[in-house]
C-alpha cells in the first residue's frame, strides 16, 4: 500500500494515527477539521486539507479585531475537541487582549436536547459579538432563540454549520439574516462562478462522471479539490513513487490552485507547516443566500 487518501472523520482517523506512523504509511489530507492533523514533528506521515478549526477560528477572531476592536464577545462551543479547538483559535489571535474582549466562554454537551438557557444567559451579559461554535441542530435552535429573544450581537458562525437547508432554513430565513461565516470553496449553484474557468472544468467533470448529481453539495466540490491536490502529489513524485517521496512532494506544495477554491485561495504546505489551506473569505447571509465579501483572510498568527 502506498498511502491512504483522504480518509474521513476524527475519531477514526485518531484512532489509526498512531499505527499509521508507526508503519510509516502516508495518511494523507484527512478529511475533517481538526487541527491535530498538522504536527509534523510528532506524526511526519500525517497530514490534514481543509482549514482546520483553529484556522477557521483565528480568521474569525482577525476579522472581529478589525472590525470591532472594543467588540464585548460571548462564545458559544460545544464542549468536545471540536469547540475546544476553536476557542484555542481565537485565543491565538486575542493575546493578551482576550480578557479584555471576551465577557463570556459558556459551553453545552451535545447531549442536551436544548440550548435555550444557554442563548438566554449569553444575552445577558451584554455581549455585541457572538462566536457561535455549535453544530447544525444547535446553531439552528440558537439562531431561533436569538430571535425570539430579539437578542441581535454580530451573529459569528462555524463553517460546520453554514447548510442553508440544514439551519438557515430550520432556524428561518429572517432569523439568519446578517449572519457571518467564511468560507474557502466555490459553491457550484452560485450563479456567480458559472463563467469561471475553474467551475467550467468542475461541472464538465461531473457531467461526464456523474450526470445528475447535486451540485449545491459542497462535498462534491471538496472531494473534487481534494483528488485533484493529490494528483498533484503523485506529478511531483515523477516516478520515485515511494512513501518517502510521497510525504515530500506532499510537504513541499506551492500555491496549487483546484478549480474548486475561492481565486486567490492556494494549497501551500511545508516540512514544518501541515495545514494545506490557511485561508478563507468572509461571507454573510443575505436574502436566503450566503455573499462573499472582503479581501482573503490568512490564519498566520504574525509571530
Amino acid at each position: 500500500m502506498l498511502l491512504i487518501f483522504n480518509a474521513l472523520g476524527t475519531p477514526s482517523q485518531t484512532a489509526v494515527q498512531k499505527y499509521h506512523n508507526a508503519k510509516k504509511v502516508p495518511q494523507l489530507f484527512v478529511a475533517t477539521g481538526a487541527s491535530k492533523w498538522n504536527d509534523p514533528k510528532d506524526f511526519p506521515w500525517t497530514m490534514g486539507f481543509q482549514p482546520s478549526y483553529r484556522v477557521e477560528a483565528r480568521i474569525f477572531a482577525k476579522y472581529i479585531l478589525k472590525e470591532k476592536p472594543n467588540a464585548k464577545v460571548a462564545i458559544f462551543y460545544a464542549n468536545d475537541d471540536f469547540g475546544k479547538d476553536y476557542l484555542a483559535g481565537i485565543k491565538d489571535i486575542f493575546g493578551s487582549k482576550a480578557s479584555n474582549l471576551i465577557v463570556a466562554e459558556e459551553s453545552y454537551e451535545t447531549t442536551e436536547p436544548s440550548i435555550d438557557s444557554h442563548i438566554v444567559k449569553l444575552k445577558g451579559t451584554g455581549a455585541d459579538v457572538f462566536v457561535n461554535i455549535s453544530t447544525p441542530k444547535f446553531a439552528a435552535q440558537a439562531i431561533k432563540k436569538m430571535a425570539e429573544l430579539e437578542w441581535k450581537p454580530t451573529h459569528v458562525l462555524t463553517d460546520v454549520s453554514v447548510s442553508i437547508g440544514a439551519v438557515m432554513k430550520p432556524a428561518g430565513l429572517e432569523a439568519s439574516e446578517g449572519i457571518l461565516s467564511a468560507q474557502y470553496m466555490k459553491d457550484a449553484s452560485d450563479p456567480q462562478w458559472k463563467d469561471d474557468e475553474g467551475m467550467k472544468k468542475f461541472m464538465a467533470f461531473i457531467d461526464k462522471y456523474m450526470p445528475g448529481a447535486n451540485v449545491a453539495d459542497l462535498n462534491l466540490a471538496y472531494g473534487y479539490a481534494a483528488a485533484q491536490t493529490m494528483v498533484q502529489v503523485l506529478k511531483q513524485c515523477g516516478d520515485d513513487l515511494t512513501r518517502e517521496n510521497v510525504m515530500k512532494q506532499a510537504a513541499s506544495l506551492k500555491d496549487f490552485a483546484p478549480d474548486t477554491l475561492i481565486p486567490g485561495i492556494k494549497v501551500s504546505t511545508s516540512p514544518t507547516d501541515f495545514g494545506p489551506i490557511e485561508q478563507l473569505k468572509m461571507m454573510q447571509f443575505k436574502g436566503g443566500k450566503w455573499e462573499l465579501f472582503g479581501d482573503i483572510i490568512s490564519a498566520e498568527t504574525g509571530g
